[in-house]
């Protein structure tokens, strides 16, 4: 194609201007929960920050209305583009989405680049994407993003309305475009199903050996791979940036009662989560879709917590999760002030520092209660020679007969229910007995 400017234009442009609005809906929008405008621009320049934009001033516009063909009126596109003189800034980053059209408009108008929200987030994805499965996805996503963009980026070209005789040459170039970005599409998704059943195999490979399997979910930033580094001291990069961890990092984690259980640490949620984004890593968040916990973690030291917690479980609902046990994990209580903590405490919460350790003893008994979650005694025949399930039963549960059969151990064992249908899927349950609470 003619123009690749979407991949690489954020990275050569580094001086910007950051636009937010109040829209004619925020005043309808609950207080505390839906951020102010400066607090979605402050997210904003740090989006900025971790794509290596430098943040020059910032615009916030009042609307009346949203003007469908440039979004916002005519007086601040002339404050916006005498300010980018003024600044000699070369890139304009919108807060909110823009059409198509719109985004076209105002470039004509203000003569430098413009993206919105959605294009800067998928530029950042770009950038920390590492495994080659991390790129498949990311291209996919930016693939959907620039397909109803193509017409912007032939402007340059002559196009007339078409017609036997009468296409003019950008007409035709575009038409290519659009064919060589669905056929890649295409072949993008193909690869990503391979990656999904690749997965799926391995998810079936782990069920032969039971185990309770545990996800991080959270917005970014909120702290979750430090929580994940101190729980199975592993090494995931943990740094105080936006979207420092793409790919989904899977250990075991011993819990107290000493059972194991599989801990993943997954992708960072965003407010106003680009849909493309979404779609493209429906394998990766295929591991949230999985679980049988799912940890919650909070930011609580951040004022915007609660807008933060609606816009994970924002995502969770379209992932169709909300209806997991979800343990809510309320970090980084470090940087509270003596006093200053005011979120009311219940069964479900667990309040941390991932940073310090403090707190997370709770957590892992939390952790073990909601493996837990009831207990059965049933009866198990298990082939002598299947010492790796023999090890299972000693961690998962607590053996009450054991005799020798032939080539087959009959076992009298205490299994937490969960645990229980996993082995009846197996086929190694034969008697169920009376659940037991504990």
């Amino acid at each position: 194609m003619k123009d690749d400017r979407f991949q690489k234009d954020l990275r050569k442009r580094h001086r910007a201007i950051l636009v937010g609005t109040y829209s004619p809906m925020r005043k309808f929008m609950k207080p505390g929960i839906e951020p102010a405008v400066e607090d979605t621009l402050d997210e904003l320049a740090q989006l900025a920050a971790s794509a290596e934009v430098e943040v020059l001033d910032q615009v916030i516009c009042r609307l009346d209305r949203i003007n469908p063909r440039s979004y916002i009126n005519k007086g601040k596109i002339e404050e916006i583009a005498s300010l980018v003189e003024l600044k000699s800034a070369d890139l304009v980053i919108f807060d909110d989405e823009l059409s198509p059209s719109q985004n076209r408009n105002l470039e004509e108008s203000i003569d430098v680049r413009v993206v919105d929200r959605r294009a800067l987030i998928l530029d950042i994805f770009a950038k920390r994407a590492k495994t080659s499965e991390g790129k498949l996805q990311v291209e996919l996503a930016q693939l959907m993003y620039m397909l109803p963009r193509l017409t912007r980026m032939w402007t340059h070209l002559e196009r007339q309305k078409g017609g036997i005789g009468l296409r003019g040459p950008g007409e035709t170039q575009l038409e290519i475009d659009r064919r060589l970005v669905k056929e890649k599409m295409r072949r993008l998704k193909e690869d990503l199903k391979k990656v999904q059943n690749v997965r799926k195999l391995q998810r079936e490979k782990r069920k032969k050996i039971p185990m309770a399997q545990a996800v991080l979910v959270g917005y970014t930033n909120s702290g979750k791979s430090t929580l994940f580094n101190r729980l199975t001291e592993a090494d995931v990069l943990a740094a105080n940036q936006l979207f420092a961890t793409l790919d989904p990092v899977t250990r075991k984690l011993q819990l107290p009662n000493h059972r194991e259980i599989v801990l993943t640490d997954s992708v960072g949620f965003i407010r106003k989560l680009p849909h493309e984004l979404v779609d493209a890593f429906r394998a990766t968040l295929e591991e949230a879709q999985n679980a049988d916990i799912l940890l919650h973690v909070i930011d609580c030291s951040d004022p915007l917590w609660e807008s933060h917690k609606q816009a994970t479980e924002q995502v969770l609902l379209e992932l169709e999760c909300l209806d997991k046990p979800i343990v809510e994990v309320y970090n980084k209580i470090d940087r509270l002030a003596e006093g200053e903590f005011g979120i009311v405490r219940s069964p479900r919460r667990v309040f941390l520092s991932a940073l310090t350790g403090e707190g997370m003893d709770r957590l892992l008994e939390k952790l073990s209660d909601s493996v837990e979650g009831g207990r059965s005694r049933v009866k198990l025949i298990l082939p002598q020679s299947r010492g790796d399930l023999l090890a299972v039963v000693h961690r998962e549960g607590k053996i009450i007969e054991q005799n020798f059969e032939n080539d087959y151990i009959e076992l009298v064992v205490e299994l937490p229910i969960k645990r229980v249908e996993q082995w009846k899927h197996l086929g190694f349950v034969v008697v169920d007995y009376v659940p037991m609470q504990v």
